[in-house]
Protein backbone atom coordinates (compact mmCIF):
# COMPACT_ATOMS: atom_id res chain seq x y z
CA UNK A 1 0.00 0.00 0.00
CA UNK A 2 2.90 2.31 0.86
CA UNK A 3 4.27 2.01 -2.66
CA UNK A 4 0.90 2.82 -4.21
CA UNK A 5 0.46 5.87 -1.94
CA UNK A 6 3.95 7.10 -2.79
CA UNK A 7 3.22 6.85 -6.54
CA UNK A 8 -0.07 8.68 -6.04
CA UNK A 9 1.53 11.57 -4.15
CA UNK A 10 4.29 11.84 -6.77
CA UNK A 11 1.71 12.05 -9.57
CA UNK A 12 -0.26 14.73 -7.70
CA UNK A 13 2.80 16.92 -7.22
CA UNK A 14 3.86 16.53 -10.85
CA UNK A 15 0.45 17.45 -12.20
CA UNK A 16 0.05 20.42 -9.84
CA UNK A 17 3.31 21.78 -11.23
CA UNK A 18 2.24 21.12 -14.82
CA UNK A 19 -1.08 22.93 -14.46
CA UNK A 20 0.67 25.91 -12.89
CA UNK A 21 3.37 26.03 -15.58
CA UNK A 22 0.85 25.82 -18.43
CA UNK A 23 -1.39 28.50 -16.97
CA UNK A 24 -4.56 26.38 -17.14
CA UNK A 25 -6.53 28.78 -14.98
CA UNK A 26 -9.93 30.26 -15.74
CA UNK A 27 -8.78 33.26 -17.75
CA UNK A 28 -8.92 34.59 -21.29
CA UNK A 29 -6.31 33.34 -23.74
CA UNK A 30 -5.89 35.17 -27.00
CA UNK A 31 -5.65 33.07 -30.18
CA UNK A 32 -2.11 34.26 -30.83
CA UNK A 33 -0.92 33.31 -27.34
CA UNK A 34 -2.57 29.92 -27.64
CA UNK A 35 -0.71 29.19 -30.88
CA UNK A 36 2.60 30.30 -29.41
CA UNK A 37 2.22 27.92 -26.47
CA UNK A 38 1.10 24.81 -28.33
CA UNK A 39 4.60 23.53 -29.13
CA UNK A 40 5.79 23.74 -25.53
CA UNK A 41 2.60 22.15 -24.22
CA UNK A 42 2.68 19.19 -26.57
CA UNK A 43 6.34 18.62 -25.69
CA UNK A 44 5.46 18.49 -21.97
CA UNK A 45 3.42 15.29 -21.59
CA UNK A 46 1.94 14.70 -18.16
CA UNK A 47 0.83 11.44 -16.69
CA UNK A 48 -2.52 12.24 -15.11
CA UNK A 49 -2.89 11.38 -11.45
CA UNK A 50 -4.48 8.10 -10.54
CA UNK A 51 -8.02 7.74 -9.27
CA UNK A 52 -8.73 6.09 -5.95
CA UNK A 53 -11.14 3.20 -6.29
CA UNK A 54 -12.05 0.17 -4.23
CA UNK A 55 -10.94 -3.19 -5.56
CA UNK A 56 -13.48 -4.85 -7.87
CA UNK A 57 -15.18 -8.08 -6.90
CA UNK A 58 -14.31 -9.82 -10.19
CA UNK A 59 -11.23 -10.27 -12.34
CA UNK A 60 -9.96 -8.13 -15.20
CA UNK A 61 -11.56 -10.56 -17.67
CA UNK A 62 -14.92 -9.73 -16.14
CA UNK A 63 -14.25 -6.01 -16.45
CA UNK A 64 -13.24 -6.34 -20.08
CA UNK A 65 -16.33 -8.42 -20.78
CA UNK A 66 -18.57 -5.84 -19.10
CA UNK A 67 -17.09 -3.05 -21.19
CA UNK A 68 -17.43 -4.99 -24.42
CA UNK A 69 -21.11 -5.68 -23.70
CA UNK A 70 -21.93 -2.10 -22.71
CA UNK A 71 -25.16 -0.98 -24.43
CA UNK A 72 -24.82 1.49 -27.27
CA UNK A 73 -24.78 5.04 -25.94
CA UNK A 74 -27.25 7.62 -27.12
CA UNK A 75 -25.46 10.45 -28.85
CA UNK A 76 -27.55 13.33 -27.60
CA UNK A 77 -29.51 12.15 -24.56
CA UNK A 78 -28.78 14.38 -21.59
CA UNK A 79 -27.22 13.04 -18.42
CA UNK A 80 -28.91 16.01 -16.73
CA UNK A 81 -32.29 15.43 -18.39
CA UNK A 82 -34.76 17.65 -16.57
CA UNK A 83 -37.86 15.69 -17.52
CA UNK A 84 -37.59 12.90 -14.96
CA UNK A 85 -38.45 13.01 -11.26
CA UNK A 86 -38.12 16.79 -11.08
CA UNK A 87 -38.35 18.15 -7.50
CA UNK A 88 -39.77 21.55 -6.67
CA UNK A 89 -37.50 24.50 -5.95
CA UNK A 90 -35.87 24.20 -2.54
CA UNK A 91 -36.61 20.47 -2.28
CA UNK A 92 -33.61 18.28 -1.56
CA UNK A 93 -33.12 15.10 -3.51
CA UNK A 94 -31.23 11.97 -2.51
CA UNK A 95 -29.86 9.46 -4.99
CA UNK A 96 -32.41 6.74 -5.77
CA UNK A 97 -32.43 4.05 -3.11
CA UNK A 98 -32.09 1.25 -5.64
CA UNK A 99 -28.78 2.61 -6.85
CA UNK A 100 -27.36 3.96 -3.60
CA UNK A 101 -23.66 3.57 -2.96
CA UNK A 102 -23.14 0.43 -0.88
CA UNK A 103 -21.39 0.76 2.45
CA UNK A 104 -18.07 -1.06 2.77
CA UNK A 105 -16.90 -2.03 6.23
CA UNK A 106 -13.68 -3.78 5.25
CA UNK A 107 -10.45 -1.79 4.80
CA UNK A 108 -9.45 -0.98 1.25
CA UNK A 109 -6.75 -3.18 -0.20
CA UNK A 110 -4.00 -2.11 -2.54
CA UNK A 111 -5.39 -2.28 -6.09
CA UNK A 112 -4.71 -5.52 -7.90
CA UNK A 113 -3.07 -5.64 -11.32
CA UNK A 114 -6.38 -5.62 -13.19
CA UNK A 115 -7.61 -2.54 -11.31
CA UNK A 116 -4.30 -0.80 -11.98
CA UNK A 117 -4.85 -1.38 -15.70
CA UNK A 118 -8.33 0.11 -15.50
CA UNK A 119 -7.06 3.13 -13.57
CA UNK A 120 -4.37 3.72 -16.16
CA UNK A 121 -6.92 3.60 -18.97
CA UNK A 122 -9.09 6.21 -17.24
CA UNK A 123 -6.60 8.71 -15.95
CA UNK A 124 -3.14 8.29 -17.49
CA UNK A 125 -2.95 10.47 -20.54
CA UNK A 126 -0.61 12.93 -22.16
CA UNK A 127 -1.33 16.56 -22.87
CA UNK A 128 -2.03 16.90 -26.59
CA UNK A 129 -3.86 20.22 -27.01
CA UNK A 130 -3.39 23.84 -25.89
CA UNK A 131 -5.75 25.75 -23.60
CA UNK A 132 -8.88 27.17 -25.25
CA UNK A 133 -9.07 30.72 -26.52
CA UNK A 134 -11.95 33.05 -25.67
CA UNK A 135 -13.77 35.47 -27.95
CA UNK A 136 -15.35 38.84 -27.15
CA UNK A 137 -18.73 37.22 -26.40
CA UNK A 138 -17.14 34.98 -23.79
CA UNK A 139 -17.29 31.76 -25.81
CA UNK A 140 -14.40 29.33 -25.56
CA UNK A 141 -12.83 27.85 -28.68
CA UNK A 142 -10.87 24.61 -29.03
CA UNK A 143 -8.72 24.19 -32.14
CA UNK A 144 -9.45 20.47 -32.41
CA UNK A 145 -13.25 20.93 -32.32
CA UNK A 146 -14.28 24.34 -33.76
CA UNK A 147 -18.01 23.67 -33.26
CA UNK A 148 -17.59 23.16 -29.53
CA UNK A 149 -18.06 26.65 -28.04
CA UNK A 150 -19.13 26.52 -24.38
CA UNK A 151 -19.14 29.75 -22.39
CA UNK A 152 -18.61 28.28 -18.93
CA UNK A 153 -15.32 26.76 -17.83
CA UNK A 154 -15.19 23.68 -15.58
CA UNK A 155 -14.09 25.91 -12.72
CA UNK A 156 -17.11 28.19 -13.30
CA UNK A 157 -19.46 25.22 -13.15
CA UNK A 158 -17.93 23.94 -9.92
CA UNK A 159 -17.69 27.27 -8.11
CA UNK A 160 -21.09 28.63 -9.15
CA UNK A 161 -22.82 25.48 -7.93
CA UNK A 162 -23.76 22.36 -9.86
CA UNK A 163 -25.16 18.84 -9.56
CA UNK A 164 -26.44 19.63 -6.08
CA UNK A 165 -22.89 19.17 -4.81
CA UNK A 166 -22.96 15.42 -5.54
CA UNK A 167 -21.07 14.99 -8.80
CA UNK A 168 -17.86 13.68 -7.22
CA UNK A 169 -19.47 11.69 -4.38
CA UNK A 170 -18.44 8.05 -3.96
CA UNK A 171 -20.57 5.88 -6.19
CA UNK A 172 -20.77 2.18 -6.86
CA UNK A 173 -20.59 1.24 -10.52
CA UNK A 174 -22.80 -1.78 -11.07
CA UNK A 175 -21.22 -2.41 -14.44
CA UNK A 176 -17.67 -2.44 -13.07
CA UNK A 177 -18.60 -3.66 -9.56
CA UNK A 178 -16.28 -1.03 -8.19
CA UNK A 179 -16.77 1.98 -5.93
CA UNK A 180 -15.36 5.17 -7.44
CA UNK A 181 -14.19 7.67 -4.85
CA UNK A 182 -11.88 10.66 -4.37
CA UNK A 183 -11.32 11.19 -8.09
CA UNK A 184 -12.17 14.87 -7.61
CA UNK A 185 -8.55 15.16 -6.45
CA UNK A 186 -7.54 14.83 -10.10
CA UNK A 187 -8.84 18.39 -10.61
CA UNK A 188 -6.37 21.29 -10.50
CA UNK A 189 -6.24 22.63 -6.95
CA UNK A 190 -7.05 26.14 -8.23
CA UNK A 191 -10.53 24.97 -9.25
CA UNK A 192 -11.48 23.93 -5.73
CA UNK A 193 -9.36 26.19 -3.55
CA UNK A 194 -11.44 27.61 -0.70
CA UNK A 195 -14.49 25.45 -1.48
CA UNK A 196 -16.24 23.24 1.05
CA UNK A 197 -15.57 19.95 -0.72
CA UNK A 198 -18.15 18.03 1.30
CA UNK A 199 -20.81 20.54 0.27
CA UNK A 200 -19.91 21.42 -3.33
CA UNK A 201 -18.31 18.21 -4.62
CA UNK A 202 -18.89 15.05 -2.60
CA UNK A 203 -22.23 15.47 -0.82
CA UNK A 204 -24.29 12.28 -0.59
CA UNK A 205 -27.51 14.34 -0.79
CA UNK A 206 -28.29 16.74 -3.64
CA UNK A 207 -28.83 20.20 -2.14
CA UNK A 208 -30.75 22.69 -4.32
CA UNK A 209 -29.23 25.61 -2.40
CA UNK A 210 -25.79 24.63 -3.68
CA UNK A 211 -26.86 24.99 -7.31
CA UNK A 212 -26.57 28.34 -9.06
CA UNK A 213 -30.29 28.47 -9.87
CA UNK A 214 -31.52 26.98 -6.59
CA UNK A 215 -33.11 23.86 -8.07
CA UNK A 216 -32.24 20.22 -8.62
CA UNK A 217 -32.39 18.84 -12.14
CA UNK A 218 -31.61 15.59 -13.84
CA UNK A 219 -30.91 12.05 -12.75
CA UNK A 220 -28.29 10.31 -10.63
CA UNK A 221 -25.00 9.05 -11.99
CA UNK A 222 -26.20 5.49 -11.36
CA UNK A 223 -29.17 6.19 -13.64
CA UNK A 224 -26.86 7.63 -16.31
CA UNK A 225 -24.90 4.40 -16.16
CA UNK A 226 -28.03 2.24 -16.34
CA UNK A 227 -29.19 4.16 -19.44
CA UNK A 228 -25.86 3.50 -21.17
CA UNK A 229 -24.82 7.16 -21.40
CA UNK A 230 -21.37 6.60 -19.86
CA UNK A 231 -18.36 5.30 -21.78
CA UNK A 232 -16.46 3.56 -18.98
CA UNK A 233 -13.30 3.24 -21.05
CA UNK A 234 -12.71 7.00 -20.80
CA UNK A 235 -14.75 8.89 -18.19
CA UNK A 236 -16.50 6.83 -15.57
CA UNK A 237 -18.59 9.80 -14.33
CA UNK A 238 -19.81 11.01 -17.70
CA UNK A 239 -19.92 14.29 -19.60
CA UNK A 240 -18.64 16.79 -17.04
CA UNK A 241 -15.64 14.65 -16.16
CA UNK A 242 -14.93 14.41 -19.88
CA UNK A 243 -15.17 18.22 -20.16
CA UNK A 244 -12.72 18.76 -17.30
CA UNK A 245 -10.12 16.56 -18.99
CA UNK A 246 -10.81 17.95 -22.46
CA UNK A 247 -10.31 21.48 -21.08
CA UNK A 248 -6.97 20.48 -19.58
CA UNK A 249 -5.71 19.15 -22.92
CA UNK A 250 -6.61 15.49 -23.15
CA UNK A 251 -7.96 14.23 -26.46
CA UNK A 252 -9.54 10.78 -26.79
CA UNK A 253 -11.76 8.73 -29.15
CA UNK A 254 -14.87 9.75 -27.20
CA UNK A 255 -14.46 13.48 -27.96
CA UNK A 256 -16.62 13.58 -31.08
CA UNK A 257 -19.51 11.82 -29.36
CA UNK A 258 -19.39 14.15 -26.35
CA UNK A 259 -19.22 17.26 -28.53
CA UNK A 260 -22.18 15.97 -30.53
CA UNK A 261 -24.13 15.53 -27.30
CA UNK A 262 -23.24 19.07 -26.22
CA UNK A 263 -24.43 20.45 -29.56
CA UNK A 264 -27.71 18.59 -29.22
CA UNK A 265 -28.30 20.06 -25.78
CA UNK A 266 -26.94 23.63 -25.82
CA UNK A 267 -25.37 24.21 -29.25
CA UNK A 268 -26.88 26.76 -31.64
CA UNK A 269 -29.90 24.50 -32.23
CA UNK A 270 -29.69 22.50 -29.00
CA UNK A 271 -33.01 21.63 -27.42
CA UNK A 272 -32.33 23.04 -23.94
CA UNK A 273 -30.87 26.25 -25.35
CA UNK A 274 -33.88 26.78 -27.64
CA UNK A 275 -36.33 25.97 -24.85
CA UNK A 276 -34.71 28.51 -22.55
CA UNK A 277 -34.49 31.29 -25.13
CA UNK A 278 -38.14 30.73 -26.08
CA UNK A 279 -39.05 31.31 -22.43
CA UNK A 280 -37.33 34.71 -22.57
CA UNK A 281 -39.33 35.66 -25.65
CA UNK A 282 -42.60 34.38 -24.17
CA UNK A 283 -41.99 36.50 -21.07
CA UNK A 284 -41.08 39.55 -23.16
CA UNK A 285 -37.58 39.70 -21.70
CA UNK A 286 -35.09 41.26 -24.12
CA UNK A 287 -32.17 41.78 -21.78
CA UNK A 288 -30.36 39.41 -19.47
CA UNK A 289 -29.96 42.39 -17.14
CA UNK A 290 -33.71 43.08 -17.26
CA UNK A 291 -34.34 39.55 -16.09
CA UNK A 292 -32.49 40.26 -12.86
CA UNK A 293 -33.96 43.75 -12.41
CA UNK A 294 -37.50 42.44 -12.72
CA UNK A 295 -36.85 39.59 -10.32
CA UNK A 296 -37.69 37.17 -13.12
CA UNK A 297 -34.59 35.02 -12.89
CA UNK A 298 -36.33 32.40 -10.81
CA UNK A 299 -39.34 32.41 -13.13
CA UNK A 300 -37.60 31.90 -16.47
CA UNK A 301 -37.29 28.13 -16.17
CA UNK A 302 -34.65 27.72 -13.44
CA UNK A 303 -34.54 23.96 -14.09
CA UNK A 304 -33.56 24.49 -17.73
CA UNK A 305 -31.14 27.25 -16.67
CA UNK A 306 -29.45 24.78 -14.32
CA UNK A 307 -29.41 22.03 -16.94
CA UNK A 308 -27.70 24.37 -19.43
CA UNK A 309 -25.22 25.33 -16.71
CA UNK A 310 -24.29 21.66 -16.29
CA UNK A 311 -23.62 21.60 -20.03
CA UNK A 312 -21.24 24.60 -19.79
CA UNK A 313 -23.55 27.21 -21.32
CA UNK A 314 -25.57 30.14 -20.01
CA UNK A 315 -27.69 32.78 -21.72
CA UNK A 316 -25.62 35.77 -22.83
CA UNK A 317 -26.98 39.00 -24.31
CA UNK A 318 -25.67 38.34 -27.82
CA UNK A 319 -27.42 34.97 -28.03
CA UNK A 320 -30.65 36.46 -26.70
CA UNK A 321 -30.51 39.32 -29.24
CA UNK A 322 -30.03 36.88 -32.10
CA UNK A 323 -32.91 34.72 -30.94
CA UNK A 324 -35.24 37.72 -30.67
CA UNK A 325 -34.27 38.77 -34.20
CA UNK A 326 -34.91 35.27 -35.56
CA UNK A 327 -38.28 35.12 -33.79
CA UNK A 328 -39.73 38.11 -35.67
Amino acid sequence: MAGYEARRLENIKRNEALVKDLGLQNNVTSPSRGKQKIKDQIQSPAKRRRLYINSPTRSSARIANALSKQPATKDVQDESDSSNNRPRKGQAKKPSSDVATPKRSTPEREPSADVDALIEKWSSWTLSAPPPTRDVEGNYHFASHPQFTPNKSPEDIIREGSFGGTYWRPYYSRRLRTTITDDWKELPSEWTEGLDVAKYLTSETADPEVNKYGVICGQSIEQWEAHGWIMHEYDVRGWFQWYCRFWLGRRCPDDDRQVKRWKGCVGETGRFRKTLLKKYVENGIRSVADEGDDDQKGEVSPVVHQTCHHWAWEVRQEALDRFWAESK
